[in-house]
């Protein structure tokens, strides 16, 4: 047991590992995290990403960023603190996902690098791949399909991501993806190329160290 005399919390250890699930999933957790800002294409990599895998037999699950903030994250804006608290969150469900056995695809903008330091912490180096989704800004507003663009343009929308909130690029992505440039299939193709390069056995998600 581990004792937080401050909260008055105790962690309860169960009996089954981290390696319990693996052996059951045939395959081990990973995070796979897609950083980029609105309409660079992260969900719709992620979205063909997961359907390839499922029918691959991997299990696999997507988590969307504005999927989430219509439920757990609901309560959420868009101020640096609220952005921070979103991807806090986020981090830890996906830990959670990663002590599960389940290959994890995280589609949030997560426009700091700072929090996004702190999900590759939160979840383990070894089981974490960060993906750099990147378009030019007039790219982006071209498929702005949304309308965010357009708002924050027009003075409609505060605090969107390019335009009057800053993003940071990642220093080192494992991949960095130019959808400017390279259609969806050749974007999914190169996620599931990277991920399976990770694996000791094609055949088991057994992962090496990334």
């Amino acid at each position: 047991m581990i004792n937080d005399t401050n909260n008055n919390l105790t962690w309860s250890l169960g009996k089954v590992k981290y390696k319990d699930r693996c052996e059951i999933l045939n395959q081990q957790g990973l995070v796979v995290w897609f950083t980029g800002i609105s309409g660079s294409g992260k969900s719709t990599i992620a979205i063909e990403v997961e359907s390839r895998l499922i029918k691959m037999g991997v299990i696999a699950y997507r988590l969307d960023g504005d999927n989430i903030r219509y439920g757990l994250n609901s309560d959420l804006g868009f101020s640096e603190e609220e952005r921070n608290e979103n991807i806090r969150r986020v981090a830890e469900v996906s830990a959670l996902f990663k002590d599960v056995g389940i290959v994890t695809l995280v589609s949030f903008i997560s426009p700091y690098k700072k929090m996004r330091e702190f999900a590759k912490e939160k979840i383990g180096t070894n089981n974490f791949m960060e993906i750099y989704i990147k378009a030019d800004l007039k790219t982006c507003i071209s498929r702005d399909t949304k309308g965010l663009y357009k708002k924050a343009l027009i003075g409609k929308l505060n605090n969107l991501t390019g335009i009057s909130s800053p993003y940071e690029e990642p220093d080192n992505p494992n991949l960095v993806i130019d959808t400017s440039k390279m259609n969806i299939d050749e974007a999914a193709s190169k996620v599931i190329d990277l991920i399976f390069k990770a694996c000791l056995d094609r055949n088991k998600m057994i992962f090496k160290d990334i």
